[in-house]
């Protein structure tokens, strides 16, 4: 489970062969959401607003990224790092 990136506390993770839609899986403290990353919405899960918001912001800076790791996920081949939002 290759970490991303990580952020203000949040880190950003893709899994290896993970399921269908293609997804992101945001953590913070102990709270995790999955993140569909064609439109940025909540496939599941949930985080505090300010975290959300955080995670939104980031992943509409990296969202052709975000769909190049998935497909190397998809191959289990190794992810590129993503730059944190600062």
């Amino acid at each position: 489970m290759p970490r991303l990136c990580s952020f203000f506390g949040i880190a950003i993770w893709i899994y290896w062969r993970d399921h269908a839609p293609a997804h992101f899986h945001a953590e913070y403290n102990d709270e995790e959401v999955l993140i569909v990353i064609d439109d940025l919405s909540i496939y599941a899960g949930s985080l505090p607003s300010r975290a959300l918001g955080l995670v939104i912001e980031w992943a509409s800076q990296h969202q052709q990224e975000l769909k190049d790791n998935w497909l190397l996920a998809q191959n289990e081949q190794p992810l590129k790092k993503i730059e944190p939002l600062k």
